[in-house]
Order: structure tokens, then sequence, then C-alpha cells
């Protein structure tokens, strides 16, 4: 038997041997052009997939290399990545690099919107990243603002952190300012925020920057179709921190003053270590105090995050647990008054860069119409506080013969609570809906207002003449501000979900072909209350509330308002609906090598969304005497409250979309790209909860057609980098409502859908010049041609009766909210420790509604930055944003007057009324901040 045994052993002892011997290693060091070296870059045998990454000195080893030829890959954002091919045979190797600035991002590898990962310049997408070194330069007003500084990209950020649009390329029909991310998808780490958005309820609700970012991955259209959950307007991933070799992380300290002397204070943090054995961690966050651009007798925001991650890392791929944990309250600033259409005026002594008109601080008790045994405390200090508790794991694994597998999932909590106002109109004394709309039979006589905080007698008035269009009298020397008083609510909601979301994909990678498929599951079970009561406050730049009431001789004092100012409990608005929303969907793509310059990517998306759901109906609650049965008291006499009958929907959608594109490497640093995309974007729960006030919801919603064509080219040469593209995009089946307000009854509704189609051309660009070492100069933008190809409107006259009801076609007009022209031009120094920026941004005209009957103007905004390092550990930055104070208009809400929109504002009723006041919202005023850096 040993004679038969021996040449067996003596051969396995051969391979182990050899197997053995056969196993090197490589290591080496990466600098970049000045000699510094760079940590955390990112080496990778192509062919053996094994990896490494560099530690603070900028050195790195690989082990166990096996005999034959590979090619290394080594790539670090911010810097041209390196594709060299090596042969190892039985011996070890010392490389050593260096990285040039990669001055675009071009050479960087992208994961977003691309179903692998790719360097940009072969990616036939457009796609834009932010480093950490951009997040930096910009200040921490919230996520919207930081992304103006995307090409192509619309952002309105005047209402602060929340409130937000975001859009791009002309697909922003229905971005409403309560929707504004209808058409895009925010996203952290691959995956979205929310999965659901309706009116109030967006994913910048639950998005907070800070220092746990380490980049920003923006896709234009295109491939967005295909690539995640019903955004084909674009996906904005913010990637977190990975895998740090070493102890380190960033410790940063801001304070600023902005506005009238209004203070800012944040601490950011983000920490990263290796745990042994191949497992990492990531962990930070951030807590601030903002008391606000504008003035208010509150802090605007107050709270914050906690992120982590926690990372195990093998051969053959990696196993990641991440969370996050938000907690945080923010408000958001509504419009202020103009006159002059062709050159907008503050008025009524409002002001452009101070005047917020948010309610003072009180505290209330409002009964709750689900159960009047209950009610709902309001404090308009609250502004909207966010919950986001979420918790996912993401795997990814070589299973060998170059398949791969990838899974990310993700569960959370959201609660959003909202206690602010809305609206902020000029409401007339002369007006009787001043009076009635505080729910009272016949509020007609003497009326006394009275400060709700001090209880002092502010105006004494005479309204018996009204009715016949008289005017009021004041009966004492005291009056009211402007004569008027402000017409606004008590906006309270409770938006909720429970969300589970999940990614997988499956990819096998072949000579010529790099295929990829899988599937996308996400479910949100989401409830929704809203009710909204009237109150009564001055109409001035720091609004007072009032306390109202008819007193007429010889009858019973009657109370128009709580002692708060709080009129016609839940009387204005009434939502209680909730809905399970199902996402399914397949995907498929093929990256077909079809020669060493051209490759070819063709993918298709198959998604069925269900919306199954309930609407409550709604009537008010009558009782003799209101809720607390006190004829006296007329502000409970109209709460809104459920009659028991519930209005359900179940309706699914299933489309089809498809992405394909091409792209053609000039050379290293060259190539020329085209993609054709067929996307579909399907009603969000808005449609179900704005658009049926007690009335059936007999018929889904039109899912929007979209078709995107583009192609451009990219450049990447060493002084000078450059990306541009042309492209065309239609939108059709866009559902139009308007939000209107009947005077004859004091409610508040939407008028039915009308769909419309819309069209834009145009040219964006990103580019950078270094004309001479330590200078750089950066300039991007777009020009388009924006137009409403077939607009029709539905005029409600002012009433929910539809007799006199009326469609109007602006068919041709320019789209609004668009402007011809958008860019950002900035320049950046750096030279050993010193450091600085100054970056100007052009906002071009835009038209404030379809009509074209008004133009928000141009307007130019400059910030300004500067830093300098202390030490190897502590630098010290100065941030300057909006630097010469602009006025800028950012926004327009139609007329000044209560239940107004933009569309009122046709050419045919400026015309009529050239001396009206109306709505703008300007951008927010200057704003400087010092931050203290600790990096370790």
């Amino acid at each position: 038997m040993n004679r038969f045994l021996t040449p067996f052993f003596l051969i396995a002892t051969s391979l182990i041997t050899s197997s053995a011997f056969s196993q090197n290693r490589i290591s080496g060091s990466i600098k970049d052009s000045h000699g510094k070296p760079l940590e955390n870059v990112n080496i990778t045998l192509t062919h053996s997939n094994l990896n490494a990454i560099t530690n603070n000195e900028g050195l790195f080893i690989i082990e166990h290399v096996s005999n034959g030829h590979d090619t290394i890959f080594i790539s670090h954002l911010g810097y041209k990545s390196i594709n060299q091919n090596i042969s190892i045979q039985e011996k070890d190797i010392s490389l050593s690099f260096v990285l040039e600035n990669d001055l675009l991002n071009l050479q960087t590898v992208v994961v977003t919107g691309s179903f692998d990962p790719r360097v940009q310049l072969e990616s036939n997408t457009s796609v834009s990243i932010l480093n950490s070194k951009a997040i930096k330069q910009a200040y921490p007003q919230g996520t919207a603002s930081l992304l103006q500084e995307i090409p192509g990209t619309f952002t309105d950020a005047s209402a602060g952190e929340v409130f937000t649009k975001v859009y791009t390329r002309g697909v922003s029909a229905s971005a409403e300012d309560d929707t504004g991310w209808y058409y895009v998808s925010l996203q952290e780490d691959g995956l979205p925020v929310s999965l659901v958005q309706y009116s109030y309820y967006g994913p910048d609700l639950f998005h907070r920057l800070d220092l746990t970012t380490e980049k920003v991955e923006a896709l234009r259209g295109g491939s967005s179709s295909i690539a995640t959950f019903n955004a084909p307007g674009g996906i904005y991933n913010f990637i977190s921190h990975g895998i740090r070799n070493n102890f380190g992380g960033d410790i940063r300290l801001s304070t600023g003053i902005q506005g009238n002397k209004n203070y800012l204070s944040k601490i950011d943090a983000n920490i990263g270590a290796p745990m042994g054995n191949n497992w990492f961690f990531n962990a930070g966050g951030h807590y601030r105090l903002d008391d606000g651009a504008r003035d208010n007798d509150f802090t605007f925001s107050k709270g914050g995050q906690f992120k982590f991650n926690v990372i195990k890392k093998h051969d053959k791929g990696y196993l990641k647990f991440y969370g996050k944990l938000l907690n945080d309250k923010t408000n958001r600033y509504t419009g202020v008054a103009a006159t002059n259409w062709d050159n907008p005026t503050p008025a009524f002594g409002q002001d452009f860069n101070t005047t917020s008109l948010l309610m003072p601080s009180f505290n209330a008790s409002i009964p709750d119409g689900r159960n009047l045994d209950s009610a709902n405390n309001f404090n308009p200090t609250q502004g909207v506080h966010a919950k986001d508790y979420a918790f996912g794991f993401d795997f990814n694994q070589d299973i060998g013969n170059n398949w791969t597998i990838r899974n990310n999932s993700k569960f959370s909590v959201k609660d959003a609570n909202w206690q602010t106002s809305i609206s902020n109109a000029f409401v007339s004394l002369n007006n009787p809906l001043a009076y009635f709309i505080s729910g009272a039979e016949f509020p007609i006589g003497q009326v006394v207002f009275r400060d709700a905080q001090s209880g002092s007698e502010l105006a004494r008035i005479n309204n018996a003449g009204i009715l016949a269009g008289d005017p009021i009298e004041y009966l004492t020397s005291s009056t009211l501000p402007n004569d008027a008083i402000m017409g606004t609510s008590t906006w309270y909601k409770e938006s909720k979900a429970d969300e589970w979301m999940n990614h997988f994909s499956l990819r096998k990678q072949l000579e010529n072909h790099d295929i990829t498929a899988g599937f996308d599951l996400g479910f949100s079970n989401t409830s929704l209350f809203t009710q909204a009561s009237f109150a009564f406050i001055t109409y001035e730049p720091n609004p007072r509330m009032l306390q109202v009431t008819l007193e007429n001789p010889g009858e019973p004092v009657i109370a128009l308002s709580d002692e708060n100012g709080v009129s016609n409990y839940g009387g204005l608005w009434f939502v209680n609906s909730e809905a399970k929303v199902s996402q399914l969907s397949t995907f498929a793509n093929d990256k077909w090598k079809i020669s060493n310059n051209v490759y070819l990517d063709l993918g298709l998306r198959y998604e069925s969304i269900n919306h199954k759901g309930s609407k409550d109906r709604y009537a008010p609650f009558t009782q003799d005497g209101g809720l607390d049965g006190d004829s006296n008291t007329a502000y409970d006499n109209s709460i809104s409250v459920p009659t028991g009958e519930k209005d359900n929907f179940n309706y699914t959608y299933n489309y089809l979309s498809f992405s394909g594109g091409i792209n053609y490497n000039i050379n290293d640093n060259a190539a020329i790209f085209a993609r054709l995309s067929q996307g579909n974007k399907a009603p969000e729960l808005n449609y179900y909860f704005d658009n049926f006030s007690n009335v059936p919801i007999n018929k889904k919603g039109e899912v929007q057609k979209i078709t995107q064509i583009e192609t451009g080219a990219k450049c990447n040469f060493k002084d000078f980098s450059f990306t541009s593209t042309v492209f065309l995009s239609q939108l059709k089946d866009i559902g139009i409502a308007n939000f209107e307000f009947d005077s004859d009854d004091n409610s508040i509704f939407y008028t039915p859908i009308l769909f419309n189609t819309s069209r834009t051309i145009g040219l964006e660009w990103e580019s950078v010049y270094t004309p001479f070492q330590n200078f750089l100069f950066r300039f991007n933008g777009i020009v388009q041609d924006p137009k409403a190809t077939t607009w029709n409107i539905y005029d409600a006259a002012g009433s929910v009766d539809t007799a006199d009801d009326n469609i109007v076609d602006y068919s041709g007009n320019i789209l609004p909210f668009n402007p011809k022209l958008m860019f950002n031009f900035s320049t950046e120094y750096e030279k050993g420790k010193l450091s600085a920026f100054f970056k100007w941004q052009f906002m071009g005209k835009r038209f404030g509604n379809v009509a074209n009957g008004f133009e928000l103007p141009a307007y130019s905004i400059f910030n300004l930055g500067t830093g300098y390092k202390v030490t190897k550990h502590l630098s010290a930055n100065i941030l300057v944003t909006n630097l010469f104070n602009s006025e800028g208009l950012a926004n327009f809400f139609g007329a000044n007057s209560f239940g107004a929109n933009a569309n009122g504002a046709t050419p045919e009723f400026i015309a009529a009324n050239p001396d009206a006041s109306f709505i703008v919202v300007p951008v927010l005023r200057r704003r400087a901040l010092l931050q203290m850096n600790y990096s370790f």
C-alpha cells in the first residue's frame, strides 16, 4: 500500500510546497504631486480581487499574492486613478506611485446610477462629485443649499433647511414647495432617505449634513430611471466615511452670526478606527442651536443626529452594519410682502433681509378633531420636529467565477410633527373675512383687539358697515398696524412612517459583458393627520397675537378667539389618512465592451407600485354653543370631525423604464457619450391626501412619462478639465391642481386636476482650470430653453361652486421657476498653511407662474472663505455667505390675499391691479461663521 500512496504523497507535498512558495507580497508607498503621503488610498489587484488601503504614512501591503500577471488599480477621491499591469514571479515587489490631482474627479470611481463601480470618465451618465473639501466650503444651512454647487441643479433653499425644492433639466412641474423633491431621490449610502412623499413630508425633513458625509455623487436624469425607486429626475447620494486603517477623525466647532445679530453654534465630529481582525468602525454626528437668518423671537433650529457604521472586511468582500438616530427641530420661512410688479419693493414696513412674519411663541391646547376628549398642544416655536431612527446592513461578496452578490437593506421609523404657521397674507379690517373666519355666526358690531400676551387693548372698531361696503370705524385713538390682521393659521401635522427597503443585485463579469440583475423592494406604512385653525395676529414685521372679542353694548361678550388668539378651532383644514405603499421592481443592465474604447450600456426596469389606504370624510361639529356648550365662545363652533365614512383607495401602477448609453474613450483623458432614457413617475401620496375633499377617490393618478436624450464630452488634462452635456427632456401627463380659498364658506380646497406637457432643451457644463500652481478656477452652469408646450389651468373663480369655473390655456409659455441661465463661478487658492476661495452664484430670471404674468428678477450671491492651518492637527476657517447681502427673490406665492396662489397672478390680473401687493420669498441674508477644526 505504501508503494501506491508514496507517489500521491509526493505530488500533494509538491503542490502544497509550490503553493506556499508562490504566495508573494506587494508593498509600496503613494504620495501626491507635492510629495505628501496620501492616506486611505484604495489599492486593488483586479484579477486576484485582493485589496489594501494606505495608512497615514501613505504605505500599503498586500499579502498572499499568487504568481502570474495582474493589474493594480489605485484610486483616491480627488486624484487621477492608476491602472498598471504587473508581473509576479515568486518574489516580493515594492512599488511607489505619485497621484496627480483629478480636478473634476473624472478618474474617481462612482457607484451612483451605474450597476457596477466605474471610473467617471468611462460612465455614460452625467455625474458630478462633491468631495469633502467642497462640502467643508459650504455654509451649514442644509442639504438643498449644498446641492446648488451641482451644475444643472435648481435648488430653492430660501425657506431654510426644509421645505426646499431640488430638480434638474426642467423636470420640475410637480415639484411644488411642499413636495419639492418630487422627481429626484435623496439617498444615503445607496438607499433613499424616505420611500414616500406628500405635502409637507419630503426627504429633506430627515436629512442633515455634517462631517459623517465623505462625498456626494449627483446623477442628473439619465440612468436614474432604471437605477432607483420612482425617481427619473436624478439621484443625490450622500456617501458616509468607510474604512480607516488607523484611529483618526475630525472634530469641528462652529459659531457664527447671521441676519440681525442672530447666532449659530454647532459641533460636528466623525471618528473611525480599526477594531482588530479586519473589523472597522465609524461614528459621528452633530448638535446645533440656530437662531435663524431672519428675526423671530425663538430658536429657529435645535437638535442633531448620530450616525455609525461597523464594517467587516475580508478578501472576497465586506459586511457593513449602519444606523442613524436623528432628533431635530427646525422651522421654515414663509414669504414677505412686496409691491411694484416690475421691480419688487418691500411693503408694509417689511424688508427682504430680516422680516420673517412667523407667529410668536405661545402655548395653546387645540381640540383634536379625531377625538374631542383630547387636545393637541401647539407652539409655533416647535416648527417641525423630525425623528428618524434607521438601521441597516450592506454586504458585498465575490462568490467565485466572476460572480458577485450585493444586498443593501434598511429599516427606519420616521415621525414628523409640524407646529407652525401657514400663510401670512394681508387681510384688511374692511374685509368681512377678518371676522367671519372666526367661525362666529354674525360677528358684526364693536370688535376689540387686545395683545394676547399683555392683555392691553390695542384697538376697538365698529364694523357695522362692512357688509354694505363701508369702511370700519375706529372707536378710540388706537389703531392696528396697517389697518389689517394677518391671514394665517395654526398648521398642525402628524406624519408617521415605518419603512423597509432592500436593494439586491447579482453581477456576472464575462470577457466582453458585465451583466447585473436584481430587484428593489420598498414598503411604507404611513399615517397623516392635519388640522388647521385660524389665528388673529397683527400685520407687522414682528407680529403679535391678538385676543379678539365682540362687545356690543347691552349684549354678552362673544369671544372670537381664545386667550392665545387662536380662532375657528380645527375649522380651516382637516385631513386624516393612512396608506400602505409597496414598491416592487426588477432590473437588468448589460455593460457591453464592444471594443477597447467603446462601451454600450442597456438597462431595463419594471416597477410595480401599490397605494392602499383611506381618507376620512369630515363635517363641522354641531352642538349648541360649540364644543364647550358656551354660546359666548365662538372659536370652538366649527371643529371638523370625522363623519365615520372613509374614502378608500387601492391602486397599482405598473410601468417599464428603459435607458441605454454609449461611451467612447478617445484616450485615457477624454471620452464622449450619449444616452436615451424613457422613464416614468408614479404619483406620490399627495395625489390622494390633497386632491379629494369629502368626495370618493374613484380613479388613480396618471403616471408621468419622461423622455430624456443627452450627449456629452468629458476631458481631463493636466491643467484643465471639463464636462459638457447637451440634453432634451420631455415630461408628459403632468397633473396640476391649485390650492384655493372659498371666502363664502371659509374653506380651503384643491381644484380638479388637469394634465399637461413640458419640454426643455439645454446645455450644462462643469470645468476647472489651474493656470498656475496653487490657484484654480471653477465654472459650471446651465443654459436652457424650458417650455410649457401644452398647459391648461383650472380657474375656480374663487369658490367651490363650479358654475363659474373655466379652463385657461397657457400652452407655449415659458415653464415657471426654470431660469434660462444659471451658473457658479469660483476661484480657490491654497499654499502652505493658507487657503481661500471666492464664489459667485448667479440665478437668472424666472417666471413665477405658467401664465408668465410675473417674472422674478435675476440675482447674484457671493460667498467668501479663508482658512489657516495653525498646527498639523488644528486649523481655523472663516465662511461668509451672501457677502454683499443680496436681496434676490427665490420664490413667488401670488397676490397678498388669504388663499391666493401664484397662478392667479396672470397678466390680466396684474394689469388690473398695478398697485396690489404680493408675496415673494427672498434669499437668506449674509451669514458669517468661524470654524475651528481638529483632525487626528
